[in-house]
């Protein structure tokens, strides 16, 4: 069953606020998020820098479990349970979270002012200089 689109009020303003009022708009729009941009992309993000900052960690569980194989489960219990609260610490910081929305922030609008993927942007680099 497909849902229909509910029609959205629109309020006429009077005089001069139409060049104010589209300004406006247009912020509220940008601070806006949708589901998947709050839920998926921003979370996904932290993750990357959480596993930045927790770098040492990471690599002395890695290192536990390439030198142990299958024992690993057992043998890497503490770095385990040190990568776990280091990344855990981290996702659970709001300020990380802002940093990371503001980010994301950043990037959408660079996206939709020229149209490129930061991805992309990165990777193209005048080659004459």
């Amino acid at each position: 069953m497909r849902r229909r689109r509910r029609p959205v009020a629109r309020v006429k303003g009077g005089g001069n606020d139409g060049a104010c009022g589209a300004a406006m708009e247009a912020a509220s729009q940008e601070a806006q998020l949708r589901h998947v941009e709050k839920d998926v992309l921003i979370p996904k993000m932290v993750r990357e820098k959480a596993k930045e900052l927790c770098s040492d960690k990471v690599e002395d569980f890695t290192k536990c479990c390439q030198e142990n194989g299958f024992f690993m489960v057992v043998k890497c219990r503490a770095e385990n349970a040190a990568l776990k609260e280091c990344l855990t610490g981290h996702y659970k910081d709001s300020t990380l979270y802002e940093e990371c929305k503001q980010e994301y922030l950043k990037e959408r609008e660079e996206f939709r002012r020229t149209g490129i993927p930061s991805k992309k942007r990165q990777q193209k680099v005048p080659s004459s200089m």
